[in-house]
């Protein structure tokens, strides 16, 4: 605890601890001048001659369709991208922060270098996101395990559910009539998709493809597809889907909003290697719609 020009108390520990916690957060840090602090709004924590240090870390940004209702008889009327890569790297401090900055940990400014960690997809593996390194000397060779940066690729490929063609939400569907499921294809929604990840001398590759998609229907029936699904066109009359289709037996009509609650869950399998290793990664995600069904009506 220490006393400033105005009389004002500050915890200098709980300062310093404060920027502990926020440096490898924000990537910057504003540090305190010891001696010439002016009261500030919080009685425990001075202000005064600053000094705002930034740390930069390069970043590299890789880079509905009209259909049928899919329900025989009726009629109706994605996004992809590119690749993008990981990467790990230590950056240079320079200036050098004071000797107080908590990250040198007693070490001498003089003597030392420090270095900042960061990746480009945002990950740490270093806690403190900091280490001194003697003057002249380079950084270690940045140590990642393969799994690791397979994960990271994966992240960065923004993975999404089922983009839905069929059924769509303002659709209107029949008891006994067959409906046929399919979705768009895209690289966020279906794939494949392809990223990679580096850290050091590794650099791993990562491709995602949805392997199934499971359609809850809302009437308690649950149908399992393997693929895409197939368009349906007028000219499948009243046949089933081939590939991906249901047939419901009640209406919708005593659900809440007079609509069955029908939910797509894709599974991602994600084939990945590098490093020397290769291995598997599954992700699941999901699409919700609702769902009119009803009943023929008969006039007499």
């Amino acid at each position: 605890m220490g006393e400033d020009v105005d009389g004002h108390k500050v915890d200098r520990s709980r300062t310093s601890l404060l920027i502990q916690r926020l440096a490898p957060i924000t990537g910057a840090l504003v540090l305190a001048s010891a001696g010439s602090a002016h009261a500030s709004d919080d009685p425990d924590v001075g202000a005064g001659k600053c000094q705002v240090i930034k740390f930069c870390v390069d970043v590299g940004i890789g880079d509905k369709n009209g259909g049928s209702d899919g329900q025989a008889g009726g009629s109706q009327g994605g996004s992809g991208n590119d690749g993008s890569k990981s990467e790990c790297k230590y950056t240079k401090v320079d200036p050098k922060p004071p000797a107080e900055f908590p990250a040198w940990k007693g070490a001498d400014p003089k003597k030392n270098d420090l270095y900042f960690y960061g990746c480009t997809d945002g990950g740490q593996d270093n806690p403190d996101g900091f280490i001194v390194v003697p003057a002249g000397q380079q950084p270690p060779v940045v140590q990642v395990a393969p799994q690791v940066l397979a994960q990271r690729a994966v992240d960065s490929m923004t993975l999404l559910g089922p983009d839905i063609a069929s059924p769509r939400a303002g659709g209107k569907y029949t008891v006994g009539v067959p409906m046929w499921m399919w979705v768009n294809q895209s690289a966020t929604t279906y794939g494949p998709n392809t990223a990679s990840a580096s850290a050091g001398t590794i650099t791993v590759t990562a491709t995602a493809k949805v392997s199934k998609i499971v359609w809850s229907m809302g009437d308690g029936a649950s149908v399992t597809c393997n693929g895409p699904g197939t368009h349906y066109t007028s000219s499948n009359g009243m046949a089933q889907s081939p590939t991906c289709g249901h047939v419901y037996s009640k209406t919708s009509a005593s659900r809440q909003s007079g609509k069955f609650p029908l939910t797509a869950t894709s599974t991602w399998t994600i084939n990945w290697q590098g490093g020397g290793q290769a291995g598997q990664l599954t992700e699941v995600r999901q699409t919700n719609v609702q769902v009119a069904v009803g009943e023929v009506q008969v006039v007499r």
